[in-house]
């Protein structure tokens, strides 16, 4: 049996998070992010929004990333992981193919969002981070009042290979 990809998310500061990354359910999304990783272009990006009991939101790094088509039910592509605590999703736009770059990581069960967002990975430690992220004193836009810094998005693939991302423009 194949691993699943690992994802660990170092924060400046706060231990990592690391998480297991799902293509059975969100191929292109997996690959989009894994490329982004490897690439280096979420180092020094922030959490820039922020909602104790919903999701901690980040991953606008340096430079320009292209969307990809969503992968979730309301783009009419299957996707059973549910938006529970420590689930990986894509953000986007209202424009269903609009995820690029940013990515959220729920704090707390969302249930509205299933089959809404690409959910693609899953906690497996750092839960203690998360809290901590989510805990952080805001201002009126939900935005962090001190930076919460990505240091570093580091990827095992266990020797797969997961291809190139498909982007819809």
């Amino acid at each position: 049996m194949e691993r699943k990809p690992q994802v660990t998310i170092t924060v400046r500061g706060l231990a990592p998070m690391t998480f297991e990354l799902d293509a059975a359910n969100a191929p292109n999304t997996v690959r989009n992010f894994l490329a982004l990783a490897q690439s280096g272009y979420y180092q020094g990006a922030i959490f820039h929004r922020v909602i104790r009991d919903f999701m901690i939101q980040g991953g606008a790094g340096a430079g320009t990333a292209r969307p990809i088509k969503g992968e979730f039910r309301q783009n009419s592509v299957p996707n059973d992981l549910k938006h529970v605590r420590g689930v990986l999703s894509m953000a986007r736009t209202a424009v269903p193919d609009s995820a690029s770059s940013q990515f959220f990581i729920m704090h707390k069960a969302s249930p509205h969002l299933d089959g809404a967002y690409a959910a693609f990975g899953t906690m497996t430690s750092g839960f203690e981070t998360l809290d901590a992220i989510a805990a952080v004193p805001k201002d009126r836009q939900d935005r962090p009042l001190q930076d919460v810094v990505i240091a570093s998005v580091t990827v095992d693939t266990f020797g797969a290979d997961y291809g190139k991302p498909v982007y819809v423009r």
